[in-house]
């Protein structure tokens, strides 16, 4: 709890405090009308602090979408590549981002291998 609604807490707690003690005061030996006006409107600016620091902001916007791009190694046709396991055919959606590497899981076996880039030469 952060220090503005702490100071918000006891104003309040103030505010209504003294608010009952005209309310109650209108009642008495003296008898003034009046500070009933006075011990309501007391009240309800307490009772609107209260409202006010216990009020939190909505919730976070979710964060936008992140496209990662993947550029892969070498040229490598993804028509051709194959899991080394059991020889499906691995497409672009099994090639994702592990630990900034690229990694590709096989939808048949769930086998999972590094993509690592071959010498050109």
């Amino acid at each position: 709890m952060n220090a503005l609604r702490i100071i918000g807490y006891i104003a309040a707690a103030i505010l209504i405090f003294f608010g009952v003690l005209f309310i109650w005061g209108a009642f008495g030996e003296t008898s003034q009308p009046e500070w009933i006006c006075v011990g309501g409107i007391s009240a309800a600016i307490g009772l609107g602090l209260i409202t006010l620091a216990s009020w939190k902001p909505g919730a976070p916007k979710p964060a936008d979408n992140v496209t990662l791009k993947i550029d892969l190694p070498a040229n490598i046709n993804l028509d051709t590549l194959k899991c080394k396991s059991c020889g499906g055919a691995l497409t672009t959606d099994a090639i994702k981002m592990v630990a900034g590497a690229p990694v590709v899981t096989c939808p048949f076996c769930r086998t999972t291998y590094q993509l690592a880039e071959e010498p050109k030469w």
